[in-house]
């Protein structure tokens, strides 16, 4: 009998320890699990065109799903054993324990997870699909001389719009996916201006190489024609060709048998008719087809002016004022320029034409930042001006959208711009139409991305001009001898991205009605006394020139409403700011400025932006919480007093920032993360006699090498942060990140339930102390995981 229940004992022992086991293991295994999402999610970002996921990293990943069906398994054999047999799946445990640290230990060893794809031979390209029999058996044209091994050079020639760079397009995706007949396929857009430095850059992005800025083109073009003949057999399209192009300049090589060199020209012309549904008007609008000469890119973008029109009468009359624009015009390529220039006219609105023309100061290929475009149309009187910076952004796509609804902007896809980072281009027929227009009335003198070494002569500035852009010409020159230009009307110029070193002090002396002055990134030190009388300037943009020390007086700039400063050598705020009541954007992030000077920002009261984030600004939480029309501010708080204060005179506002990065640190951290509304908490005791206080609407909230006094850590960290009354909730906390604090308890379980609803993300790093994440108070731990996080959110914890 004593035997017996010495045995049963010993099952019972072995039952209970073998349960505890493998709860070890199944948290070793979420633990694992949580590595094998994070190395997923990198992967997704990791993974990229030319890239494939290495080996070790997919072997890693099959291991792990296979560990996690064989404890399942075990589990499950667990369940339905007795309490004897169990002892025998004791050993079984331990294993898969050891396989899952290992599996850990091995998944913790990952730097990169992916390395170059050798077998990817080009990038595919977004395409519509292929109509009309006559196209397809163009397309089977070309492809039959690429699969020839006798031809090594295709031409493609026609009238732009004609549809020659659609066709090559599905030609050059069906090459990568149906033949194994060449080891690379480069898609090389040339542009009307043929410039062999850009030629080369595109061919070196296409290579995945570096070539190196400074190498002479020669030596360049050298390098490039090794490259190509050690690919092996290779098929190069040039496309949007329109001149000579020397190849040897460029550093293509003479395709041997085997290659292939493809030019996509402009010439001759090509008749398409489009079908319609309304029978009786189709003998006018094949009239209309007529008139477009035949091409995609002018039927289209007529018949989208016309969208909506059955009105024969209509019809007639757009006929009629096709052939109007088409009088005195012998060449087929100006009667592009005419069928383009009939949607113009129909916008009827003039500031939407003007905004349109506006885009035509931007470089050839240019992707335009919506943003910047609408800023420009404000800073123009474009575009009415509003209280709320997003009210003008939103205006602003409404505006675009309109200019895309009639074909005249195209959308430029971009699958790693954000949201909120829409770009649009214009067709280079549309921008050479925009050009033309803007050389009679009104004016414009536009010369970006030219390669210019020098400025243009004073004759080229015209006494009518309204809007000079020469953005994009490094080591642009503005010689110190060169008289000031006589433009009067000159409301905007654009010379960003210049490294110009001077300019001459009398420069901007006779642009009296200049509204919009971009210099950012030059290289000049000091900044031309002249733009100090520039008194209907209302935008100054000195972003990223990062030698500039010194700017004059801008004490009679009252009207100006944006400036940016930003990443400068300034170190002391300009003369007369406090003049510039109207400024609604002041950028002074990364600048070397201390301080603002008393009474300077309260006088400011038109601000909607604010950036004062750099190494030594520290700014006052009352000042910035007073500013009562504030959008969006980066700014550093020296004590946690001033975001106690700046939190408790938000209260008293109506209308709260939409975006904001606050910095609560004696030191200044150049890893602050930047969107949403955060907030930073570094290097502080959290002990404070009031509390600290934060913002209601805060979305996520860092908390970085801060302590809490040795004889209150069995306080819970959160239980010192408060929401000034009357709301008393973080009902926004999304995101949470806790690292290298010396505390205990993270949570009450009462101020988990009363504040986190909306909590997706917690992070715990290097905490050493940590004991407890949700300290256990007046409700059970069940009851906290039902109620609380442990359900919705993701909870990493590092040690």
């Amino acid at each position: 009998m004593d035997f017996l229940l010495s045995k049963i004992d010993e099952s019972w022992d072995i039952s209970t320890n073998l349960a505890d086991k493998m709860n070890n293991l199944k948290r070793k295994l979420e633990r694992l699990n949580a590595l094998k999402e994070d190395t997923e999610s990198r992967t997704r970002a990791e993974l990229h065109p030319r890239k494939k996921l290495k080996k070790e990293v997919e072997l890693w990943l099959t291991n792990v799903k296979r560990i996690n069906g064989e404890i399942q398994d075990l589990e499950q054999k667990l369940g339905e054993s007795s309490v004897v047999s169990r002892g025998f799946l004791k050993g079984n445990v331990f294993k898969k324990t050891q396989e899952v640290e290992a599996l850990f230990e091995w998944g913790k060893l990952q730097d990169s997870l992916v390395v170059d794809d050798n077998r990817w031979i080009g990038q595919a390209l977004s395409t519509t699909t292929l109509f009309g029999e006559a196209a397809k058996i163009c397309m089977a044209k070309i492809w039959a001389y690429l699969m020839d091994d006798d031809v090594q050079r295709v031409g493609i020639w026609g009238m732009g719009g004609i549809g020659k760079t659609t066709i090559m397009k599905l030609v050059q995706n069906k090459l990568l996916k149906e033949t194994k007949k060449f080891d690379i396929v480069l898609w090389i857009t040339v542009s009307k201006e043929i410039n062999i430095g850009k030629l080369q850059n595109k061919i070196e992005r296409a290579l995945n190489a570096t070539l190196g800025e400074d190498e002479d083109e020669a030596i360049r073009a050298g390098m490039i024609h090794e490259m190509l003949a050690r690919k092996g057999k290779y098929v190069i399209i040039l496309d949007d060709l329109w001149d000579k192009l020397s190849l040897e300049e460029v550093g293509i090589p003479e395709p041997a048998k085997g290659s292939k060199l493809l030019m996509l020209g402009v010439c001759s012309r090509k008749k398409l008719v489009k079908k319609l549904s309304y029978q009786y008007l189709l003998p006018i609008v094949k009239s209309v087809a007529e008139e477009c000469a035949g091409l995609p890119l002018a039927i289209v973008t007529i018949a989208t002016s016309m969208k909506g029109v059955c009105n024969v009468h209509e019809w007639r009359n757009a006929v009629h004022e096709l052939s109007r624009h088409e009088k005195s015009v012998n060449e087929i390529e100006e009667k592009v320029f005419q069928q383009l220039l009939f949607s113009y006219d129909r916008l009827q609105d003039e500031k939407l034409k003007h905004c349109f023309l506006c885009c035509a100061l931007y470089p050839e290929d240019y992707d335009m930042d919506t943003k910047e475009l609408t800023e420009l149309w404000v800073a123009e009187g474009l575009l009415e001006e509003m209280d709320s910076m997003q009210i003008e952004i939103d205006k602003g796509h409404t505006l675009l959208n309109k200019l895309k609804n009639s074909c005249l902007v195209e959308t430029v896809i971009d699958e790693y711009a954000t949201r909120n980072k829409v770009k649009v281009k214009l067709h280079d027929i549309v921008r050479d139409m925009a050009l033309r227009i803007t050389s009679v009335r009104p004016r414009f003198l536009v010369r970006a991305g030219m390669q210019l070494k020098e400025i243009p002569d004073v004759q080229d500035w015209k006494e009518d001009l309204e809007k000079a852009s020469f953005m994009e010409n490094w080591g642009l020159l503005i010689p110190c001898e060169i008289p000031p230009p006589k433009c009067p009307n000159l409301t905007t110029l654009l010379l960003s991205k210049c490294s110009i070193e001077s300019i001459p002090e009398d420069f901007f002396e006779q642009m009296y009605g200049l509204k919009l002055l971009d210099l950012s990134y030059n290289n000049f030190k000091s900044l031309s006394n002249s733009i100090s009388n520039l008194k209907t300037l209302t935008t100054l943009l000195l972003g990223s020139c990062g030698k500039l020390e010194k700017v004059p007086s801008f004490s009679k700039l009252e009207a100006l409403k944006k400036l940016d400063l930003e990443f400068t050598r300034i170190k002391d705020v300009p003369h007369g700011m406090d003049k510039l009541v109207n400024l609604k954007y002041l950028g002074f992030n990364g600048a070397y400025i201390t301080e603002m000077g008393d009474g300077i920002l309260a006088k400011l009261t038109s601000l909607q932006y604010l950036g004062m984030i750099n190494g030594n600004m520290l700014m006052k939480g009352e000042e910035i919480g007073g500013l009562r029309i504030l959008e969006m501010f980066e700014v550093r708080f020296g004590e946690l007093n001033e975001l106690n204060s700046y939190a408790q005179a938000l209260q008293a506002r109506i209308r709260r920032p939409r975006r904001y990065s606050i910095l609560v640190s004696p030191q200044w951290d150049r890893t602050i993360q930047r969107g949403g509304r955060l907030i930073e908490i570094n290097g502080y005791n959290i002990c404070c006699a009031n509390g600290i206080k934060i913002p209601s609407d805060v979305e996520n909230l860092v908390i970085k090498s801060c302590s809490v006094d040795l004889h209150r850590k069995e306080r819970a960290l959160f239980s010192w942060f408060a929401i000034p009354r009357p709301l008393n909730t973080f009902s926004s906390l999304s995101e949470i990140y806790i690292v290298n604090c010396n505390i205990e308890k993270l949570f009450s379980s009462n101020w988990v339930l009363d504040n986190l609803h909306n909590l997706s993300w917690l992070a715990i790093e290097e905490c050493d102390d940590m004991v407890e994440i949700i300290a256990s108070e007046i409700k059970s731990e069940t009851k906290v995981e039902e109620e609380g996080i442990t359900s919705t959110t993701r909870i990493e914890k590092h040690l």
